[in-house]
């Protein structure tokens, strides 16, 4: 697949800021994401770093701004959050028609393929899930306003401004109508829980968006911070909780790593969140069929995305409206299991 960048451009641009470079780039997409494209760069000396763009064609408002992703990486560095060295923002028109944001390769697997989660021993697979809920309760601690972000979105009630929000973004990548994902919109809104506390939130917590060392369980680094804003912590694990699929559910059109022997269950999940952070779970069903609803609205704009620019796919394909259909009845599954639907 063509890289959507000038790798000579952009060799320039890293050396002018210090980076050893040898020889000439190359460029390659990595990671099975639908959202930002994301290309491993190496020189002749097999040295790499990461460089991510948003993906081609036109884009919906307040998407895919790699320059806010930058600002919140640059925040975190010297935390106890895990994230990769910022090497710097490229806004040179030659390099790209958007701004790329580059940054140090972390060594580690990221568990994106079912092969790769099938080769983790099960004792590694629990462990890498009890850390992906106590590093989520790591970012959460986080002081935003120490760190430069208090002013990073709104304080106002989290709640409302996610349901606005993608409300929207559905409206205006809708491909066709989906009266099941309207009435879920409509039971949320009738059971908006009372604002909990304000922290940063990465809104796209999953096991495909963290590097993992293989051997031991742990997180190298949390990727993908494009969704990232101020709001309720629960929305996090409660997004955690919607990517995690159990064994003997109904397929759901998500990723399945999760149903693998030693992954825990999402109540062993929630309970590790609960526990490392010190919050009260009384909001989850809430938060957690939001967080499959929002995967539906998200899935759909990415099947609008390939269709109006199919280089936009990645390498996993595109969402079928079909398996868009899944996720969407997986979301009522949720609400209904949890008892927010019949309230």
């Amino acid at each position: 697949m063509t890289v959507a960048l000038d790798l000579a451009t952009l060799a320039t641009w890293l050396r002018d800021r210090g980076v050893e470079i040898d020889g000439e780039l190359t460029g390659t997409r990595v990671g099975r994401g639908q959202s930002n494209l994301t290309y491993r760069l190496e020189d002749e000396a097999k040295r790499s770093w990461i460089a991510r763009r948003p993906p081609l064609g036109e884009l919906l408002a307040s998407a895919h701004d790699v320059v806010r992703e930058a600002r919140i990486l640059a925040a975190l560095q010297g935390t106890e959050v895990p994230v990769p060295r910022l090497v710097g923002v490229c806004e040179d028109p030659a390099v790209a028609d958007v701004p790329v944001v580059v940054m140090e390769h972390v060594d580690g697997i990221v568990l994106d393929r079912m092969e790769v989660a099938e080769s983790l021993d099960p004792a590694v697979r629990r462990e890498l899930g009890l850390n992906l809920a106590r590093t989520l309760a790591h970012i959460h601690a986080v002081d935003v306003d120490a760190v430069g972000l208090g002013d990073l979105a709104s304080r106002s009630p989290y709640a409302e401004r996610q349901l606005k929000r993608w409300s929207r973004q559905f409206e205006a990548s809708r491909t066709q109508e989906r009266p099941d994902l309207d009435e879920l919109t409509e039971l949320l809104r009738a059971n908006v829980p009372p604002p909990g506390d304000l922290s940063l939130v990465h809104g796209d917590f999953h096991i495909r968006n963290v590097i993992v060392d293989g051997e031991r369980g742990g997180l190298n680094a949390v990727l993908d911070w494009e969704l990232s804003t101020l709001g309720d912590p629960l929305a996090d694990i409660g997004s955690t909780l919607a990517y995690w699929p159990q064994a003997g559910e109904a397929a759901s059109g998500l990723f399945a790593a999760s149903t693998l022997p030693g992954f825990p269950t999402r109540d062993e999940l929630a309970g590790e969140y609960l526990e490392a952070s010190g919050r009260d779970g009384e909001a989850l069903a809430f938060w957690h069929t939001l967080g499959v609803w929002k995967i539906a609205i998200i899935s759909e704009g990415v099947y609008r995305r390939t269709l109006d620019n199919p280089a936009n796919t990645a390498e996993g394909g595109a969402p079928t409206p079909e398996r868009i259909q899944t996720v969407i009845d997986h979301a009522w599954h949720i609400a209904r299991t949890t008892g927010l639907a019949g309230r």
